[in-house]
């Protein structure tokens, strides 16, 4: 089994290369209008921006940072498969321009651009990025009526392109079968609400890297990946920043496509081509032992209170709660090669590595 995963550093709404319909997942983090840090960069592809927030105007250089991203997404739209997903991490902003402080609400101004042209809203997911700031409320303290409340949650929007999608060939049906969840992480992953997942520091090359670093948690690409897609499926990051995404989908055993404006993130993976390649096999494989780790613990949790389970997996021998696990199979990642300017090929195994091989043999004794 092999995937293959390119960095494409260009400016990240020229999206020409990607094929229509090619892509079967977008998990993104675009760069929140009206968060300071992001200013120049929006204001460098439009000036107009840069003088709307010099004259005071909050609210117009908002709509024009937006009218940016929304270029990106009409061509996410247009690289999805019918049936695909597009999940993106955005948070809304406070912010004083002038006299005027007030909520920028990024995430209802990208998703009803999103319905407008054509995707389906699903529920979305609000995880807590807390702060642990004494200092965190603004306003006037305990004195009512002045101070307002801190934004300490994200929004992971999911929308859909057309119809539901159809696994039809025999082939299809098993890649999915091997590709499902555990049950004890189907009921954390499908809430509404993620309150496990915390917002993770980001090792860039240099401060200005830094700044404009919009990075999530790989926890929060990971599952997502795995929640709305299956093994071998394309995944795109259009704002591939320091590579979240890109690592994710390798773990996971799917293809990948990124997309950058900043070269300077290239070292942020894993100190350039042979970085990735040297660290991500190693990762990958501490990641899923975790994994597997975490689910041992959970059935024996559940067998100490329920007693024995009735499905065992059939690739592993552990025991599971429902007949849809039976055949997961979490393909670790054994070589990646570098093939030429920033495409990389993964090779994974066909069998359970030796490492969760051992966890599974002490479970069974």
């Amino acid at each position: 089994m092999k995937t293959t995963h390119n960095i494409l550093f260009q400016d990240a709404r020229d999206l020409k290369e990607i094929a229509s319909e090619s892509v079967d997942l977008v998990v993104t983090s675009p760069p929140y209008p009206m968060i300071s840090m992001w200013d120049d960069m929006f204001s460098q592809q439009n000036p107009e921006i840069q003088k709307a927030l010099i004259r005071g105007d909050g609210k117009q250089a908002y709509e024009l940072m937006h009218e940016i991203l929304d270029s990106v997404w009409d061509e996410v739209f247009r690289v999805l498969k019918d049936g695909r997903f597009a999940c993106i991490n955005i948070g809304d902003a406070t912010r004083r321009v002038r006299d005027d402080f007030c909520l920028y609400p990024n995430h209802a101004r990208i998703l009803n651009y999103l319905l407008t042209i054509g995707f389906s809203a699903l529920p979305d997911i609000l995880w807590r990025k807390q702060t642990n700031a004494p200092n965190k409320f603004m306003g006037s303290g305990m004195l009512p009526a002045g101070a307002y409340v801190t934004l300490e949650h994200e929004y992971i929007l999911i929308v859909r392109k057309g119809p539901k999608r159809e696994f039809k060939t025999e082939h299809e049906k098993e890649n999915r079968r091997e590709s499902a969840l555990f049950w004890e992480e189907r009921n954390i992953w499908y809430s509404d609400v993620w309150m496990d997942i915390k917002g993770t520091a980001q090792r860039l090359s240099n401060a200005m890297s830094r700044l404009r670093s919009a990075a999530f948690p790989f926890d929060l690409a990971y599952r997502l990946i795995n929640m709305y897609s299956v093994k071998g499926d394309m995944i795109l990051d259009p704002f591939l920043g320091t590579g979240t995404t890109f690592a994710a989908a390798m773990t996971s055993g799917r293809n990948s496509i990124g997309v950058e404006i900043d070269e300077s993130f290239q070292r942020a993976l894993g100190k350039g081509r042979a970085g990735i390649a040297h660290h991500i096999v190693n990762f990958s494989d501490h990641y899923l032992c975790d994994r597997v780790h975490r689910h041992f613990e959970f059935v024996k949790n559940r067998i100490q209170k329920s007693g024995p389970l009735k499905y065992t997996n059939r690739h592993y021998g552990f025991p599971v709660v429902t007949s849809q696990e039976q055949f997961i199979l979490l393909n670790g990642l054994k070589e990646v090669r570098v093939c030429g300017d920033n495409i990389f090929e993964g090779v994974y195994s066909l069998k359970p590595q030796d490492k969760v091989h051992n966890l599974c043999c002490d479970f069974e004794n």
